[in-house]
């Protein structure tokens, strides 16, 4: 990320203050498309998944805004409707109940099934991908995605599971198991290759300050 860019980020997340939660996650969402080198124009006129992005984060505070009986019965129905387009549109799910953090990036035209389970900050998804629930009794449920983490074209993640901060999920792998932070995974059924983690995949502003990644770095060259 150039130094032209960083500054346009701080610019515009100054314009930002005082706006409500939703828009600050949806500008986060949209930061990582200029990070990842996208004009304004391809990000808002081009981008399927920042579209998603916009349906999702607007319906989710649209019924949690609302009070309950019928305005959020209504606001419900008005969210699915908008969710059933955007996907129609685009063959992105992102479930208006999901819990998803800041700065999710989708760069590829659809098949994007999330389940209502919770994503992390600055994660990469790419096309094909599903997050799906599995599992019996006490052990069905959903995955837990971290943050930064990368997960590639064509995976599959099914399962009561944590996801570990910074993992990367090789195209095309099955997950059924936990993935350790930093691990990265591939095949079917996925294994740990290495723990190089996602650190050269995700980008996203002043992620060289970032506390967390830096902190997670160390201990990817400390071995811990």
């Amino acid at each position: 990320m150039n130094a032209s860019v960083e500054a346009l980020g701080k610019r515009a997340a100054r314009r930002v203050l005082g706006l409500p939660e939703w828009c600050r996650l949806l500008y986060l969402d949209y930061r990582r498309y200029r990070a990842a080198g996208r004009s304004v124009v391809a990000t808002v006129f081009l981008s399927q998944g920042f579209w998603a992005s916009c349906v999702y984060r607007s319906c989710h505070a649209l019924v949690d805004w609302m009070p309950g009986g019928l305005p959020r019965a209504a606001a419900k129905t008005l969210a699915a409707i908008l969710q059933k387009l955007i996907e129609i549109v685009t063959g992105i799910c992102l479930p208006r109940d999901a819990e998803i953090g800041g700065g999710l990036y989708l760069p590829s035209f659809g098949a994007v099934i999330l389940g209502r389970g919770s994503i992390g900050e600055n994660c990469t998804i790419e096309q094909n991908v599903t997050l799906g629930i599995a599992g019996r009794g006490e052990e069905r449920g959903r995955p837990t995605i971290g943050n930064r983490v990368f997960i590639g074209a064509g995976a599959m993640i099914v399962g009561k599971i944590m996801i570990g901060d910074d993992a990367y999920i090789f195209p095309g792998s099955v997950v059924t198991r936990p993935v350790p932070p930093r691990a990265v995974v591939i095949g079917y059924p996925a294994r740990i290759s290495s723990y190089d983690g996602s650190f050269d995949w995700i980008v996203y502003d002043e992620m060289e300050h970032d506390p967390q990644r830096r902190e997670s770095l160390d201990k990817r060259s400390s071995g811990a």
